[in-house]
């Protein structure tokens, strides 16, 4: 069982930077791929990026190629999301996820966080 929080959201400008937090509980958090997710209001969850358990292997969705940086620490069962250059259309609540492998579909991941809303003000 891993449980998953995540944290650093908030209200940002248009160009502004974030850095999300999630942190996992339990003894096998390095064994997991981690992936990040978000959600814009009346829409489906969204893949964002994803690592593997080594952190040797990333994967992004085009739209934040070069804006987004995943990470993790695995002394500290921690994954990183760096949000550089945000933009508008990076408002949504920012998931983070513990699967096998690294994914982009949502059913992919056995473990999921409560979410942190992301607000970028144009």
């Amino acid at each position: 069982q891993v449980q998953l929080v995540e944290s650093g959201g908030g209200l940002v400008q248009a160009g502004g930077s974030l850095r999300l937090s999630c942190a996992a509980s339990g003894r096998t958090f390095s064994s997991y791929a981690m992936g990040w997710f978000r959600q814009a209001p009346g829409k489906e969850r969204k893949f964002v990026t994803a690592i593997n358990w080594s952190g040797g292997s990333t994967s992004y969705v085009d739209s934040v190629k070069g804006r987004f940086t995943i990470s993790r620490d695995n002394t500290k069962n921690t994954v990183y999301l760096q949000m550089n250059s945000l933009k508008p259309e990076d408002t949504a609540v920012y998931y983070c996820a513990a699967g096998t492998r690294v994914a982009s579909l949502a059913h992919e991941y056995d473990y999921w966080g409560q979410g942190t809303q992301v607000t970028v003000s144009s």
